[in-house]
């Protein structure tokens, strides 16, 4: 009989375009074998407001977990910046894809980029990490919440009196719109697009990886998702994911932080705001490639000290 792997995703068009990025990979390194998709829906896609104060810890990730633990998939596919920074411990990281470009985007209704809109403008983003950042550059903006998937919020900054609103670059080029001509066209609507500076807007850890979870005591789904790991990226997010574990933070707290890759040494970057400071603590380190929770330690330290 012909080995299968079941892999589990969430059913929002990122989330399937990923999946269907794991399962060519998977099948190109391992064509005899049957793959299947079963989509879970999460929390995150049924609620229909969420309570930013709770955060955002495993809501777009705990079904899918958790069926994963049952045993109903063998593989959670999931964007690493949703995982909460600690894990079930039946569970973990096995492996990962490229990561895809870290940026955020500004898609407008104005062109010129942040600095082109108007005084006391309207953006909208459900991220308080992003909130913080356009603050720090644009005190006067007016910012509001934003939820639903990739499609969605585009529809809605077409339907809303907002000026703008702000995306990753990864979700929105699996989706396949293109960014080249910093403009984008969307259900008729044409948006102009301003790739944002990382020095100002620095990523959620584990923005733009696609994480590949398994049971922890699963020795055939690791032996077929390893030759699809990208070394380099999963050094890096588990560098990014323990500076997040020491500060207690997640996908919602203001926080950016990013792990990069030269010449075999690691970079990692943090900048953190905290209540009452429009500014941030920033700070960065370098060393060894594959010693990053070292690194993170090092970073979280020489930020507290500042």
């Amino acid at each position: 009989m012909t080995e299968k792997i079941v892999l589990g995703t969430r059913g929002s068009d990122l989330a399937l375009a990923q999946t269907y990025l794991v399962e060519k990979a998977i099948h190109a390194a391992r064509p005899e074998l049957r793959i299947e998709m079963k989509i879970i829906a999460t929390k995150g896609d049924s609620a229909k407001v969420v309570d930013v104060r709770a955060g955002r810890k495993g809501l777009f990730t705990a079904e899918i977990e958790r069926a994963l633990l049952a045993g109903d998939v063998d593989l959670a596919v999931h964007s690493a910046k949703d995982l909460p920074s600690e894990i079930n411990r039946g569970a973990e990281i096995a492996a990962v894809l490229p990561r895809a470009r870290t940026d955020d985007v500004l898609i407008s209704k104005h062109s010129g980029g942040l600095a082109g809109l108007p005084n006391g403008a309207t953006v909208a983003t459900g991220s308080v990490r992003r909130t913080r950042q356009l603050h720090w550059r644009r005190p006067d903006l007016q910012v509001v919440d934003l939820r639903g998937n990739v499609p969605t919020r585009l529809r809605k900054l077409a339907e809303n009196n907002w000026d703008a609103i702000v995306l990753a670059r990864a979700g929105l080029e699996r989706l396949g719109l293109s960014l080249a001509r910093n403009e984008i066209n969307f259900d008729g609507r044409k948006f102009f697009v301003e790739i944002l500076s990382r020095e100002v807007f620095l990523p959620a850890g584990g923005q733009g990886i696609v994480a590949l979870q398994i049971r922890s005591d699963d020795a055939s789904s690791r032996e077929i998702v390893d030759p699809i790991n990208d070394r380099d990226t999963l050094f890096c997010l588990r560098a990014e994911r323990e500076f997040l574990r020491l500060l207690q933070g997640d996908c919602q707290s203001p926080v950016g932080v990013l792990a990069e890759m030269e010449t075999e040494k690691m970079k990692l970057y943090a900048q953190i705001f905290e209540h009452g400071s429009a500014l941030p603590r920033e700070g960065e380190v370098v060393g060894a490639y594959d010693d990053g929770e070292r690194l993170a330690a090092q970073l979280l330290k020489e930020i507290n000290g500042k």
